[in-house]
């Protein structure tokens, strides 16, 4: 699962006016939008997310300012510091995530697959990682 876990590059379009980035689901992104919302104002020190998903497949993008985000699919984790607005992290479905070290003024945007549902969420880890286990493809081991 992790290897899914990646940077997509969102090529800006240079212009004297300024750039301009295009996100279109399904053609940029692996999925259909239906979802938007940003973080902003987060207090220095604070972290966000810290909870797992089912189905849901997310794009965090660093509109302003920088942020972490830690992916983990129950057999390790990695950490994608975001920094630029032409960078999307591409987060799929059956993995926990938390978003830390946001730096001031920092604004993250997060596109995602689906609709709220509450029942898509894993809100502790323990949890997650056995549910996580039990999907995993043969051939994984548990840490």
């Amino acid at each position: 699962m992790m290897d899914q876990c990646r940077i997509i590059d969102l090529p800006p379009r240079h212009d004297q006016r300024g750039n301009l980035s295009v996100v279109e689901g399904g053609i940029h992104i692996p999925f259909d939008i239906r979802r938007v919302y940003y973080l902003y104002d987060v207090p220095g020190g604070s972290a966000r997310a810290g909870h797992g998903h089912i189905e849901l497949q997310q794009l965090f993008i660093a509109m302003s300012g920088s942020f972490d985000v830690i992916v983990d699919d129950g057999y390790e984790r990695k950490k994608f510091q975001l920094n630029r607005s032409y960078y999307g992290l591409y987060v799929p479905g059956m993995m926990w995530r938390e978003v830390e070290n946001f730096s001031s003024g920092a604004v993250c945007l997060v596109m995602a697959s689906t609709l709220y549902d509450p029942k898509d969420y894993y809100h502790d880890y323990d949890e997650f990682v056995i549910a996580a286990h039990a999907h995993a493809p043969t051939g994984h081991k548990p840490r």
